[in-house]
């Protein structure tokens, strides 16, 4: 039996908007006590230092190569998250010595997994130094090494969730997170798992307001909520190979680029990307094995309430039902901070991180890189 750990699990996603923070004591199997939560946002100059660094970073060849200013962006970027760390400890009333293990994703500035490439700017090491706690981190390369996509990580979760709660148990479950980039865990109802990403999720609209309007997101879906679907600018992302190629394959933000200025008004844009976010999950959902019946909506995207009505219209076409991840008591913008303490718990037990039908890896494998803590071992 493996050893229930305290575990904290940090998670800076592609939208770039800062850290998120979970505990979670657990086996790393399925025994999950989810516990407090906090997020952090970063400021503006620290979101336009690393979206400088998503342009940087595509002259990287080497998973090492820190081009340009990448190697003081990922200092700065580790002493945020340990900043992070230490005010969640502080809020929580909990010292270092009462948490086992840090869970730290890094943030993602390069993902092309038909290179066997995936870089996260994130020092294991420093983090572990200034938190005194052991790190656990780059949790996706060794999926990559033998053969897989290196994403989506975080289904070996959200398998133990829908185990776990009486109203997913049963039926044929889809845990989206709405993020950067959308991705899908389904979960068969007689528990066989299935997991890709599915699309662009917040980064398209993200990057169309911030353009136009020079602001980071769409609060709510309130500019979209004044627009119209353009139908032809829709079908530009929605007719693309990806939907409908059988293979599915992990995404990088940088796969779906923003409309250009002429190509629609601020509402009207937002309006069609949100519509393209909702499309986008239902018909990468085309390539399950078995219909859905239920999508649990996680991540920033389910604050979109545009994005919400479409993804709960194109499902009642399909007999399928659309909740918050709330609906199930669970915490829609912790879950991947929580998935990423779950992972490390595996990753410390040798126990498979990524499978041969959640990332393409050839047979099921574990993953992650141990800092050990000073003086503790």
């Amino acid at each position: 039996m493996t050893a229930v750990k305290t575990a904290i699990g940090l998670m800076s996603g592609t939208s770039l908007d800062g850290i998120d923070v979970a505990l979670l004591r657990t086996d790393g199997e399925g025994r999950v006590e989810r516990g407090p939560a906090m997020a952090q946002a970063y400021d503006a100059a620290f979101r336009l230092r690393l979206q400088d660094a998503l342009e940087t970073a595509r002259a990287i060849r080497d998973r090492g190569d820190r081009p340009g200013d990448l190697a003081a962006v990922e200092r700065e970027l580790t002493l945020r998250h340990a900043a992070a760390v230490k005010a969640f400890l502080a809020q929580n009333d909990l010292s270092a010595a009462d948490i086992d293990v840090i869970g730290f994703h890094g943030q993602t500035v390069l993902h092309r997994p038909d290179d066997g490439l995936t870089v996260q700017l994130g020092d294991g090491g420093l983090l572990a130094a200034e938190t005194g706690i052991a790190v656990v981190c780059d949790m996706r390369a060794n999926d990559m090494v033998h053969g897989g996509q290196g994403a989506p990580l975080v289904p070996a979760y959200h398998a133990a969730l829908a185990a776990s709660h009486a109203n997913a148990r049963g039926k044929a479950v889809v845990f989206v997170n709405i993020g950067g980039i959308s991705n899908i865990t389904f979960i068969g109802s007689g528990g066989e798992i299935a997991a890709y990403d599915s699309g662009p999720g917040n980064t398209l609209i993200d990057q169309w307001v911030e353009a136009r309007a020079g602001i980071a997101f769409d609060d709510g879906g309130s500019i979209a909520s004044k627009g119209r679907i353009d139908p032809a600018l829709a079908a530009r992302y929605l007719d693309l190979p990806f939907f409908s190629d059988p293979v599915r394959r992990s995404l990088d933000r940088n796969d779906f680029r923003p409309p250009s200025d002429t190509d629609a008004n601020l509402e009207d844009g937002a309006r069609t990307l949100a519509h393209v976010t909702a499309a986008a999950i239902l018909r990468s959902a085309r390539h399950l094995p078995e219909r859905p019946a239920l999508y649990v909506i996680c991540g920033g995207g389910r604050l979109n309430r545009v994005i919400m009505e479409d993804l709960a219209a194109l499902a009642e076409r399909e007999e399928a039902e659309v909740v918050a991840a709330e609906a199930l008591g669970l915490d829609g913008d912790s879950m991947e901070a929580e998935a990423w303490a779950y992972l490390a718990v595996r990753s410390l037990a040798g126990l498979p991180l990524t499978f041969p039908a959640t990332t393409g890896v050839k047979a099921a494998v574990t993953g992650g890189v141990l800092h050990k803590s000073v003086g503790r071992g």
